[in-house]
């Protein structure tokens, strides 16, 4: 009989997944530190540049996410072929993927470059951040390709558990970032003074450096994927009907996502309440640095189960997936405590107003809660159910979250019964309670193991 495990007890696992994991939120931090550094210097220079560079970010954020997508969907399938120990479909799909997200990122530049000043003023109607969101995005819309080519390259990377590189890659662009913005924002050592345009020329510049890295790693260094470049840019047309299969609902959720992180900045942006805007973007920005822990282990939840669905041990996937429950419990606890110490001191370090600041620190009280949620229901969502194989659950169910609940009832919280801003940011994170429960329910079915290689 075989003895029920809630914590596993297999060595395999845990070698496995703890440097995995311990990697991959370093790196995170590091990443995240990079936009906390843009936003805890532009806080110092001026609220109206700190609130138009939130403004532009929010579409950044749009197609981080649809990137997000096209890479998550490249980690499904990849894990899997990695669990076969097959290199050649790694490669092809990778083509598949970096020709989709270079594409979308050219989309992306070539509207903002027709529309700028139109695409800020869906964020706010202030004509100081309108203004400076768009010299901050005259230069920022540089990075949009650039982006896209090294994240889906990372998306590869983590796929065969390759991220050690990635946390040296983003310290390199977190010093290089830093430096420049010290130069560039305030005008030091001799530069002139270019607030939110410097800001964006360091972000511009980081992101070149970065890019350089990983291809330079991938062409010289490299002992996993062992390919010439050359081979991530020729599509595998037998491979293409089973990535957009699994990609489709992980495009769709990242989209929607994005749309959804933006229309809480819209909703936010034209509320009568002064400084809303800028005391979310300080919020966000410190409850997306202990969001980190939560996406760690989601990653490396969803290449851990996609391997072991790849290598055909169903009995692990199902005590993987309980184990992995009680890592995200105690994840969420941590972040949750963390917003709450850290508030105060992160506050400290904006020039911002009291009102501004008041705001921002009752956001916290009420994100502390929600991310506490989040940790569960984000990581058994996108990481065990959507690594083992079922992406269309987890888009429909956030499809549904987003569109009939949390924008409607945010949208009628803040314009209809004019309710205080932190009922609507309240009403814009609800989804991380609610969406507990299906999460829980879909992964003690065990109904989202699928099999999606071809051998």
């Amino acid at each position: 009989m075989t003895k029920f495990l809630y914590f596993t007890r297999d060595k395999a696992f845990h070698h496995s997944y703890w440097p995995f994991f311990i990697t991959i939120m370093l790196q995170s931090v590091i990443t995240i530190g990079v936009n906390l550094l843009d936003n805890v210097m532009l806080g110092g220079y001026s609220e109206a540049s700190l609130a138009g560079v939130a403004a532009v970010n929010q579409i950044q954020f749009i197609l981080m996410q649809i990137i997000g997508g096209a890479g998550d969907g490249l980690v499904v399938l990849c894990s899997q072929y990695w669990g076969l120990n097959l290199i050649k479909p790694i490669q092809r799909l990778t083509s598949i993927a970096l020709w989709l997200s270079l594409g979308i990122a050219v989309i992306l530049f070539t509207l903002v470059s027709i529309f700028p000043v139109a695409a800020v003023r869906v964020f706010t109607n202030d004509p100081a951040i309108v203004e400076e969101g768009a010299q901050y995005l005259s230069v920022i819309k540089f990075t949009y390709p650039i982006f896209a080519i090294s994240s889906i390259l990372f998306a590869m990377l983590r796929s065969v558990q390759t991220v050690k590189i990635a946390v040296g890659i983003s310290l390199s662009t977190l010093c290089v970032n830093g430096v420049l913005n010290y130069t560039l924002i305030y005008g030091n050592f001799g530069a002139p003074v270019m607030g939110s345009r410097g800001a964006a020329i360091a972000t511009l510049t980081s992101r070149c450096v970065e890019l350089a890295i990983v291809i330079y790693y991938l062409a010289f260094k490299d002992k996993k994927i062992m390919s010439k470049l050359k081979l991530l840019l020729i599509p595998d047309e037998t491979l293409i009907k089973d990535y957009f299969k699994i990609s489709v609902p992980t495009l769709i959720i990242g989209l929607q996502w994005g749309l959804n992180v933006s229309l809480q900045t819209v909703i936010l942006g034209h509320m009568t309440a002064p400084g809303a805007i800028a005391a979310n973007s300080v919020a966000v920005n410190l409850v997306m640095f202990l969001k980190v822990i939560a996406i760690a282990s989601a990653s490396a939840a969803g290449v851990i189960i996609g391997k072991a669905v790849g290598e055909g041990k169903i009995e692990k996937v199902k005590e993987y997936a309980r184990t992995l429950q009680i890592i995200f419990l105690g994840v969420g606890v941590v972040s949750a405590i963390g917003i709450l110490l850290l508030r105060a001191p992160v506050l400290s370090l904006y020039n911002i107003s009291p009102q501004t600041k008041d705001l921002a620190f009752g956001f916290l009280n009420v994100l502390a809660i929600t991310t506490f949620c989040m940790s569960y229901q984000m990581p058994v969502l996108g990481g065990i159910v959507r690594g083992g194989g079922d992406t269309r659950f987890v888009m429909l169910n956030d499809l549904i979250s987003v569109w009939i609940i949390v924008i409607p009832i945010s949208y009628l919280a803040a314009f209809v019964f004019q309710a205080p801003p932190i009922v609507v940011v309240a009403c814009l994170n609800s989804d991380q309670a609610f969406k507990c429960l299906p999460a829980f329910i879909k992964v003690k079915s065990y109904n989202w193991i699928k099999r999606l290689t071809r051998t």
